[in-house]
């Protein structure tokens, strides 16, 4: 951890600018003085004169006499006005760094909840302000998304755990327990372990390091994970349809091919049964200027609040009636990773008559 910056006492911003302001208005009035009796009072006579009529006029000396006392006190009562009036104005203009630096120190202490919220037209401190918001909300996104994610990795590594330690404490009670059930129950634990701890280490280097890039076809990419996923769906009654087009992405093909095979993977698995035969369709086009990877299967009516949290890490939703107890619970946000970090966009829409549309945008490369 840095240390944190020592720094000596010195002037406030508002000292300092209630100082420049009363600079302005003494070198404002003192520069009027000078003209006026320098450029002004020069060209009047030294001595007094008459007039015609019998009257007579002062001259510069007794002009000077008179108008030095009341320039000298309005000089600093000029000053005086300026200094007061500046400490308020600069009170008030620097009204906004305090609000802002206020919240800094309640974020600084852990609360993210506080906002500055300035009131008022738009310049630029309120400019800032807003700057400042709109990364708080950010960041408390992130720290909440964090400690969801903390929570859930932690619950998640922990319970095959505790039912290994289950499973081996009625082993050890039951000698006479079939030893094949027993190691192929702790084989799958194990796999789910090593498959979450799999998915947390790829999820953790993909915000940490942008992986190399280059020009793919989407659609091979997809067809090959079509054919080591197709034993799976014949397994479980799932016909897959395919619609692809050659469709070159700039992306990394490892990564591309992890996101296929998690959305056509999970679009498989969390086929509920309906009256109507499971279904899994995947096409591969261009829409719009865009390469569109998109993953339709059938199954069950899904909310929108249920589906707005499937990308969380391992939430997986009551979207089948048999779960795979393998799944790790972060086939979508892995894959919500990926789409992000090749610069994409994943949209995941309940469908009216029951299943999941997932659409993954790219640039194309």
């Amino acid at each position: 951890m840095a240390e944190s910056i020592r720094r000596v006492p010195g002037l406030s911003a508002r000292v300092r600018l209630t100082l420049v302001i009363t600079a302005v208005a003494v070198i404002s009035s003192g520069a009027l003085w000078v003209v006026t009796a320098l450029w002004v009072l020069r060209y009047l006579p030294t001595g007094n004169y008459s007039l015609d009529s019998g009257m007579w006029m002062p001259g510069r000396d007794d002009i000077m006499e008179v108008f030095m006392p009341i320039a000298t006190t309005a000089f600093f009562a000029i000053s005086g006005l300026a200094f007061v009036g500046g400490w308020f104005l600069a009170g008030r203009i620097l009204q906004p760094l305090t609000a802002i630096a206020t919240v800094a120190h309640g974020v600084s202490r852990g609360d993210l909840s506080k906002r500055v919220a300035l009131p008022g037209p738009r310049d630029e401190f309120r400019d800032v302000a807003d700057a400042f918001d709109s990364m708080l909300d950010s960041v408390e996104s992130t720290v909440n998304a964090q400690r969801r994610f903390a929570a859930n990795a932690s619950h998640e590594l922990r319970t095959p755990l505790a039912i290994t330690r289950s499973v081996l404490d009625v082993a050890q009670a039951d000698p006479e327990r079939d030893a094949t059930a027993v190691f192929t129950q702790l084989q799958l634990l194990n796999d789910r372990a090593a498959s979450s701890a799999d998915a947390l280490l790829l999820l953790a280097r993909l915000d940490s390091v942008k992986p190399d890039m280059e020009s793919v076809d989407l659609s091979l990419i997809v067809e090959e994970a079509l054919e080591v996923l197709q034993l799976i769906a014949d397994k479980q009654g799932v016909t897959l349809e395919t619609d692809l087009h050659p469709t070159h992405v700039l992306g990394n093909a490892g990564l591309l091919d992890r996101l296929a095979s998690n959305l056509i993977h999970n679009a498989i698995a969390h086929n509920a049964p309906t009256h109507r035969q499971k279904r899994v369709f995947v096409q591969v086009a261009v829409h719009d200027s865009a390469a569109v990877l998109r993953v339709v299967n059938t199954g069950a009516q899904l909310s929108p609040h249920i589906v707005a949290t499937l990308t969380e890490p391992f939430a997986r939703g009551e979207r089948t009636t048999a779960r795979d107890d393998t799944g790790a619970g972060l086939g979508l946000a892995l894959s919500a990773t990926i789409v992000r970090v090749h610069g994409g966009s994943l949209v995941l829409q309940p469908r009216a008559e029951g299943g999941l549309t997932v659409t993954a945008r790219f640039a194309e490369g």
